[in-house]
This record gives structure tokens, C-alpha cells and sequence, in this order.
């Protein structure tokens, strides 16, 4: 049990706490100007070793700067690209605020100010980005016994402006093909299998399964800092995905002569496809060509391939495998409103059921 015991100052009598901590090692508390306040930290500091929230008082005056790169060599699983943008994140804005700062001294207060000003000068996707970095370094702290509780939970953050997503039509996939040319059946892969880009970047020929119509999709090639890094895909999940009977055909025929190691699209050094050159070398005129919508992106694909599986019959579980979301809770969040006309197709049904002679 903690002990209050008085002591004198030059400033008057002051009254001081010692107690053990979980770990067995005594310790103290002094500075109280009155028995009574020491009184009141001795009974916290024994309910919280009983409940198990206990943390000693010199655990906060570590540096966040010393918590975040121990959370960051932490950080094992996370793709190149991933790690890139947290570490960028760091570096830039929540090391040069909070990096020289005892992680006590880490309050709301502060954080609300911080998201108003990042709020002002940078975009939602940036300013949450940031946030959720320093949160999760404040959640290990919490977890390693520094700090009570994570200040960052439940802060007010700037809402997201989504933009409407578009879905090209099986037409208009016919004439992007088309304008593309020789590139013609990298952009039906894109709109009928929903490959991410990096995805279809690091396809190799052995890959392609034209016997079960299947594309192996294990890694992906992704530009960070410059440099092409290949990795597994997001989620860490390898996947199949089915290609329509006439792109295999297609896909046979680009194969043809080639040996399962290489690359099924390279770019035209026969090394990986790099986003931003093929935009530049002929996306952006294939889509001008085609007469789709202005400014259609490469991704913007990968939506069009989800609108045509779903108007193709595939459910929300098959569209998630196809895809490589993480969960079908993710699946139904970005394309769930493309299954509404499911609903008054419930509803009739249900009409029969419940009034089997129409009356």
C-alpha cells in the first residue's frame, strides 16, 4: 500500500508518496502542498496497479520523436508504398510539431490546433493521413504502459470529398481498346479483370492460366521514391482472377512466343510499366481518341470493371475475391450502391410470397 509522509521545504511543509509500482520497484511522489492531495494520488496510483492502468509518471517524458521511429522499424508489414507515405508523412509534418515533445505534453488541446491549421493548408487525404500516423504511435505508447489513453481518439477531422465514381459502358471499353492499339488488350485486362495497376505492371506470362482462363495475381510493381518496387498486393492476399473467354483468346495470342518469365505488358525498354509514362506515351490520347469521359484515369478502370461484374451477376463475395478487397465490408462500402436495382427486384418477390393470388 502507498505511504504519505510530510517533509520540509523552504517554502513550507509538503507531503510526499511512496508506493510500489506493478513491477515491484518502490518509488515516490512529492511536491503535494496538502496531505489531502497526497492522500488522493496515493488511492489512484492503487486503483489504477489494480485495474491494470497503472503507468508511472516519468513514462510520458519520453520524446514522441524516440516513440515514432521505434513504431516505425515496428511497422514490418506494411507495402513499400505504404511505408513510404508514413515515413514522408513524419518527416514533413508530425515530427517538426510534436517530434522534440514529451508525450504528456501531447494534448488535445494541441492536436485540435494542428488538424485546424493542416485543415487550412492541406487536403482532407493529407490531414488524415498525418493524424492517423501519430495516432497509431500514440496507441503503441498507450499499449507499452507511457501513456493513459490516446489523446488523437475522436478528434474532429476534415470529411473527405469524394468524386462520383464513372463506369464506361461495354461500348465505350470497345472504343478505348480500340484507340489504344497495341495496347489494346492491357486496357481490356484493366476494365474486365480490375487489376489494380500495379498488378497488371508485374504480370508475367506464367501468370496467364489460359487453360482454366485465370490470371495469377501474387505481386505488384509500384513506384516509390522514384524506383520500382515490386511487392505482394495490398492485403497481402494472392488471388485468381477469371478473364472472359474472348480476352483469353487475346491473351494467347500476346503470348504467344514468349517464355513464362517475362513480362506480360512491359514498357517499351521491356522493364516495368510505370503509370505516369503510360499516360504520358499514349493513355491520355486513346481516351481523347475514344470520345470517353475527359481526364478518365487509369484506375478509374478498375470501377468500370466492378460496375460490369456486378452487371454481369457477380455478388458482393465474388466481386471481393475478384478485386482483392481486404473484406466484403470494404466491397459493399465503394460499390454497393450499384446493386439498388437488386431492391425492387426483393420487393416484387416478396409481393409474390406474402399475396401468392395477386390480390
Amino acid at each position: 500500500m502507498a505511504t504519505v509522509s510530510s517533509y520540509d521545504t523552504a517554502g513550507g511543509k509538503r507531503w510526499e508518496v511512496r508506493y510500489r509500482t506493478p513491477e515491484r520497484r518502490t518509488t515516490r511522489k512529492r511536491g503535494f502542498t496538502s496531505k489531502r492531495q497526497a492522500q488522493d494520488f496515493a488511492a489512484t496510483v492503487e486503483v489504477e496497479k489494480m485495474t491494470g492502468s497503472y503507468v508511472a509518471p516519468s513514462a510520458g517524458r519520453v520524446l514522441l520523436g524516440d516513440v515514432a521511429e521505434k513504431w516505425m522499424t515496428s511497422k514490418v508489414n506494411l507495402s513499400p508504398s505504404t511505408a513510404a507515405r508514413y515515413r514522408s508523412s513524419l518527416d514533413v509534418h508530425v515530427l517538426p510539431t510534436f517530434g522534440q515533445t514529451p508525450l504528456v505534453d501531447v494534448t488535445r488541446e494541441r492536436l485540435r490546433s494542428w488538424v485546424a491549421n493542416m485543415a487550412e493548408n492541406l487536403s482532407a487525404s493529407t490531414t488524415r493521413t498525418n493524424v492517423l500516423v501519430l495516432s497509431q504511435i500514440l496507441d503503441q505508447a498507450v499499449e507499452d504502459s507511457r501513456i493513459v489513453s490516446n489523446p488523437c481518439d475522436g478528434l474532429d477531422l476534415p470529411k473527405m470529398r469524394h468524386k462520383d465514381r464513372r463506369y464506361l459502358t461495354f461500348e465505350q471499353v470497345d472504343l478505348l481498346a480500340k484507340a489504344a492499339g497495341s495496347h489494346s488488350v492491357l486496357v481490356y485486362v484493366l476494365a474486365y479483370c480490375g487489376l489494380r495497376f500495379g498488378e497488371a505492371a508485374a504480370l508475367t506470362v506464367g501468370d496467364v492460366n489460359l487453360e482454366r482462363r485465370r490470371l495469377r495475381i501474387h505481386q505488384s510493381a509500384t513506384v516509390v521514391n522514384s524506383k520500382i518496387v515490386v511487392s505482394s498486393p495490398k492485403a497481402n492476399q494472392a488471388r485468381d482472377v477469371p478473364v472472359p473467354r474472348f480476352l483469353a483468346k487475346m491473351l494467347a495470342e500476346h503470348i504467344e512466343g514468349k517464355a513464362p518469365a517475362d513480362l506480360l505488358f512491359p514498357d517499351t525498354r521491356g522493364g516495368y510499366m510505370r503509370a505516369g509514362n503510360v499516360r504520358r506515351r499514349w493513355w491520355d490520347a486513346a481516351v481523347k481518341e475514344a470520345g470517353v469521359f475527359e481526364g478518365l484515369t487509369l484506375h478509374e478502370l478498375r470501377h468500370t470493371a466492378a460496375s460490369l461484374a456486378i452487371t454481369a451477376g457477380a455478388n458482393i463475395k465474388t466481386l471481393q475475391r475478384m478485386l482483392g478487397h481486404a473484406s466484403a465490408a470494404l466491397t459493399l462500402d465503394r460499390y454497393g450502391h450499384l446493386f439498388d436495382d437488386d431492391l425492387g427486384m426483393v420487393a416484387d418477390q416478396l409481393d409474390k410470397l406474402a399475396r401468392p393470388d395477386g390480390s
